[in-house]
């Protein structure tokens, strides 16, 4: 056993770790990580939408190509537990649709753009 301090916030932690060959390590599988969204950038006169927040993408309402207006919703993303509506913020075409169900995104990831 090997003694060590550890300190978290301020506070300290005495730990102890225990020495093993490597005949008793056990090998897991991966856990799967949720897609990332692809960057995208706005074409010449777009307007690029972005995730105001991290969160999961639960919907997507539109399809690339697709026809919106402004205050249109584009996709659902569910932070902390809540879902946002991402509006489109103005009339226009969807293009470079960058996510779909299910997808992780950080806060500023493009989402699409609208041109």
């Amino acid at each position: 056993m090997k003694n060590y301090k550890v300190v978290v916030n301020g506070t300290a932690y005495q730990i102890s770790v225990e020495e093993i060959d490597a005949s008793e390590v056990k090998s897991t599988p991966a856990t799967p990580v949720a897609a990332q969204a692809a960057p995208v950038s706005a074409p010449a006169g777009g307007e690029k939408v972005e995730a105001p927040m991290p969160g999961t993408i639960l919907d997507v309402k539109v399809k690339e190509g697709q026809q919106v207006k402004a205050g249109e919703v584009l996709v659902i993303l569910e932070a902390m537990k809540m879902e946002n509506e991402i509006l489109a913020p103005c009339d226009g075409t969807v293009t470079g649709l960058a996510v779909s169900n299910g997808a992780s995104v950080e806060s500023g990831a493009v989402i699409c753009s609208v041109q």
